[in-house]
């Protein structure tokens, strides 16, 4: 009986912190990048209020960057895309998801609730007078790219994205991060997802379900060197969403996850960028 506690409070345990993980909240702001801005917050559908950053390039076209699983709006990856998004004449909004850097939240659902975060981020934009239909385009890293895709698919608003690293098959994502964030092994993740479920109350996001469903341009990133996120099946959801659109691209680059910027971050944000002033910019009036 005393084994039997001992590891259901382990598994409790792992699936606490998979559904909790540490706050990452830095000190860079987009003053360092010259960029006047404002601290801005919204709320949720559920009442949580999230904290951003507000740049207003006087256009009616805006970038929203999202941000990756246990990081946050400092993740290496945000500020470039913050920046070269602006000096392109956008304007940005960055927030922190549930959960996450400076936002409310106890529980991450790593893709799920996070998309009514999002909804919500586009709900302010109407505010500013800015948040029409086709009006913005997403760059999202990771589980930020999985909800770029799903907004991609549901949400009117939202013209183009960019996926970097999107987990497509969430179970076999979620094995591969107990070795790659905690240092476990893959099997005990059946046993750990019972809980993390009960703790986070949502089911995973099959991202793969969204391919036949996607109307709009999409750009997916994928590295084969990607240790959470294995090419192949990158390759699988880009090849079904190309049946219905072929306006779905894919990139496959050396890198690991999310790092392809990292390779060359210049080359990155041209194409990136470069993507989102085809689809997005080109909607300017």
């Amino acid at each position: 009986m005393a084994a039997v506690l001992g590891a259901d409070g382990f598994l409790a345990y792992v699936a606490h912190r998979l559904t909790s993980p540490p706050r990452h909240v830095g000190d860079w702001t987009p003053a360092a990048a010259g960029l006047a801005y404002e601290d801005v917050s919204f709320l949720t559908p559920d009442g949580l209020r999230l904290s951003g950053w507000w740049i207003d390039s006087g256009s009616d076209l805006t970038v929203v960057p999202l941000h990756g699983y246990s990081v946050s709006r400092w993740a290496f990856y945000i500020p470039p895309v913050i920046e070269e998004a602006a000096r392109r004449g956008y304007n940005v909004l960055a927030f922190d998801f549930r959960a996450h850097g400076r936002s409310e939240g106890r529980r991450t659902t790593i893709g799920v609730r996070e998309l009514d975060d999002l909804r919500a981020a586009l709900d302010w934009l109407e505010t500013r007078g800015v948040g029409g239909v086709d009006s913005v385009g997403l760059v999202g890293f990771s589980m930020g790219g999985v909800v770029a895709i799903r907004a991609l698919a549901e949400d009117r608003r939202v013209a183009c994205a960019v996926a970097d690293s999107p987990p497509i098959h969430p179970d076999r994502t979620a094995a591969r991060g107990l070795r790659y964030f905690a240092g476990l092994p893959e099997w005990i993740y059946p046993f750990v997802k019972p809980y993390a479920l009960l703790l986070s109350r949502a089911s995973p996001v099959h991202t793969l379900e969204y391919a036949e469903r996607l109307r709009k341009p999409l750009m997916v990133v994928a590295g084969r060197r990607d240790p959470l996120v294995s090419v192949e099946e990158v390759r699988e959801f880009v090849e079904r969403a190309r049946r219905v659109n072929p306006s779905v691209e894919l990139w496959e680059t050396e890198a690991e996850h999310v790092r392809t910027i990292k390779l060359d971050g210049e080359a990155y944000l041209s194409r990136v960028l470069g993507f989102i002033d085809e689809n997005l910019g080109a909607r300017s009036v």
